[in-house]
């Protein structure tokens, strides 16, 4: 009994202390966090103040307001970086699992060795690729226009693999009955892949939402116009200068997170359901 009551109270300690070294750890990564939203409610003078206050002692609600009501066009890029990361949250996911859907159940010549070729340009760094999209946005007319964020966007090597490898996960003996019943591959697709692919769906769509949210190179080098940007570039607006208007600049930020967490709350279930499923396939 007393052998048994030791490894009880180990086996509590030990979780005891993997919790709180768990939250330990979370308060260290969170702490950039935590630091914006502190700053995002601080006066510009109380910023820098040491040892840091990570509670105001004397909180303002200003910078929030003037980040939405200031002539700077705040409210513009976040409207700008809704519009594009939404239809690719939507465009992208649904193309790549078409893709995926013919490089895993459609029979075609030198299907494998095209799908080595495509998965050869996840190793191309897309620094490689600005002058050649700048070339062909020029000739197309898109150069300057949210369709140069748009286009190239809705298609991901990524999503492709990602969506393939789970296609391959699903019995051919069900794809072959439908077609037995008289089903084509556009029925079988929308009516049976899409709806078992529902947590990759989400998985990535979330994925590609928070990539093209914080994408900063290819809105700072095929947007021109102010009108256009996104809130990556709308950020810079308050770098002055006489300096950064660091408080200003934290406020903003803290409203641009406020749409990832929204996307992460409502599709999380769905990345818990595609990674439980990964596991039990695995």
């Amino acid at each position: 009994m007393n052998v048994t009551s030791s490894r009880i109270v180990k086996e509590r300690l030990g979780k005891g202390l993997s919790t709180v070294f768990m939250v330990l750890a979370s308060l260290l990564l969170l702490s950039p966090m935590l630091w914006m939203i502190s700053t995002s409610f601080k006066k510009a003078k109380d910023v820098f103040t040491y040892p840091i206050q990570w509670i105001p002692s004397d909180p303002v609600l200003s910078n929030h307001i003037k980040v939405w009501t200031a002539g700077d066009g705040f409210a513009m890029f976040y409207f700008n970086s809704l519009k594009i990361s939404l239809i690719l949250m939507i465009g992208a996911p649904l193309l790549a699992a078409i893709a995926a859907y013919g490089f895993s159940r459609i029979e075609f010549k030198g299907r494998n060795v095209i799908f080595v070729l495509y998965l050869c340009l996840m190793m191309i760094p897309q620094q490689v690729l600005f002058v050649p999209k700048f070339i062909m946005f020029e000739w197309m007319h898109i150069y300057n226009t949210h369709w140069a964020l748009i286009l190239p966007g809705l298609f991901t090597v990524f999503g492709v693999f990602m969506f393939r490898q789970f296609f391959m996960s699903i019995p051919h003996e069900i794809s072959e009955a439908a077609f037995i019943d008289g089903a084509g591959h556009f029925r079988i697709f929308c009516r049976l892949f899409l709806p078992l692919s529902k947590p990759v769906l989400a998985t990535f769509a979330i994925i590609d939402f928070t990539w093209t949210w914080n994408d900063y190179e290819n809105a700072l080098i095929f947007l021109l116009d102010k009108k256009l940007y996104t809130v990556p570039l709308g950020m810079q607006n308050f770098m002055l200068e006489a300096g950064v208007d660091y408080n200003m600049m934290m406020a903003a930020a803290t409203a641009s997170v406020v749409p990832l967490l929204i996307v992460f709350f409502f599709g999380q279930k769905y990345i818990i359901q595609s990674f439980s499923s990964s596991a039990v396939k695995g």
